[in-house]
């Protein structure tokens, strides 16, 4: 994943999703325990924000200032939301 991250972002170290433009979704299970950990939360739920996550910056979100941050955290947590009554 830091190979990816360095290669592709230009940023040195690992991340914990990467999105591409042909749909490609790449996650790091490893950054994902990691984090779990860390917040407070299972495996599948830290994977299950991952991949939403990716699949919005395949919808045009971007993360990269802070408003937009906000407003892709706030997408994320109602599609989670919504997925976790559906369940």
């Amino acid at each position: 994943m830091s190979q990816l991250h360095r290669q592709f972002l230009g940023q040195t170290g690992p991340t914990d999703v990467l999105t591409f433009q042909h749909g490609e979704i790449f996650i790091s299970v490893e950054t994902a325990k990691r984090y779990a950990r860390v917040f407070g939360n299972s495996l599948m739920r830290e994977l299950q924000l991952y991949i939403v996550h990716g699949l919005l910056h395949l919808h045009g979100f971007d993360d990269r200032t802070q408003a937009d941050a906000r407003k892709m955290q706030t997408a994320q947590e109602k599609i989670l939301r919504y997925c976790s009554g559906a369940l």
